[in-house]
């Protein structure tokens, strides 16, 4: 079994852990031996567990980098060597900026998202391409990957499957008020929403967006006042331009800072 070092423990760091303790060997790396038991207990599995230490070997070692971005700048002098690969889930943060702090031969960056909790997440990568097997077979195991070209593409992906959760809960949450205000109880408004969503994504794996759409539109119908609404509020474009702005928050966080 390959094996894997994590370092951090914090969410994300869990929710890779869980998807890959089936298939790896894990070892994670933290600052606070409590949690790290706490660490494991949840996993539900005899992985290994250790602090940093002043010299911590990374030399061949696979390493998923899950801190926190801030916190590089202290962890990075307590590694010694040069490791076999870098995967940074590291949000705002370029490559270039990890290969100034971590030696390794190879470098990924890796944007999962919330649903990595779930193994249902959406991981856009980018990076040194002959790690590209390596780093889709270990994110695959936590969702759905897609390989980009280049980190400017996975800024783009980080503002929709990134930030996407928010965006869909805020659609969940309005049409449960709909319904509310219309005359439903809350509590079966909200059934019908998940209902609606767990439904929703096989429709979106087989068909277009738009398709779905004019299929379950006509004449004079229900569903055609109720998007004509929508349009009216200007919602299309409400959403691009959250895309558009999001994508920029991403560049913006991958800029040097200016001293």
């Amino acid at each position: 079994m390959k094996k894997i070092t994590i370092l951090g423990n914090g969410n994300i760091a869990f929710a890779i852990a869980k998807g890959l303790v089936n298939n790896y060997e894990l070892e994670i790396i933290g600052r606070d031996i409590k949690k790290l038991e706490n660490f494991r207990k949840n996993i539900g599995a005899d992985i290994n567990i250790s602090e940093y230490g002043k010299n911590f070997i990374i030399d061949g070692k696979n390493i998923i980098l899950a801190v926190k971005p801030n916190n590089i700048n202290s962890i990075s002098p307590l590694l010694q060597g040069k490791a076999e690969n870098i995967f940074s889930v590291l949000a705002g943060t370029k490559i270039a900026d990890i290969k100034k702090k971590i030696a390794s031969k190879s470098y990924v960056r890796a944007m999962p998202n919330l649903s990595a909790l779930f193994q249902e997440s959406m991981t856009s990568i980018t990076g040194d391409i002959h790690s590209k097997s390596i780093a889709i077979n270990i994110f695959s195991n936590i969702g759905s990957t897609i390989w980009l070209e280049s980190e400017d593409e996975v800024d783009i992906a980080t503002a929709i499957a990134g930030s996407g959760p928010a965006y869909l809960s805020l659609i969940a949450e309005s049409i449960a008020d709909g319904g509310v205000k219309a005359g439903l109880k809350r509590k079966d408004s909200e059934k019908l929403v998940l209902g609606l969503f767990k439904g929703f994504s096989p429709l979106l794996e087989k068909y277009k967006a738009s398709d779905i759409k004019d299929s379950v539109m006509s004449p004079k119908g229900t569903t055609a006042y109720g998007y004509s609404a929508l349009e009216e509020s200007n919602v299309r474009n409400s959403f691009i331009k959250a895309i558009e702005s999001a994508h920029q928050r991403a560049v913006d966080l991958g800029k040097p800072i200016q001293i």
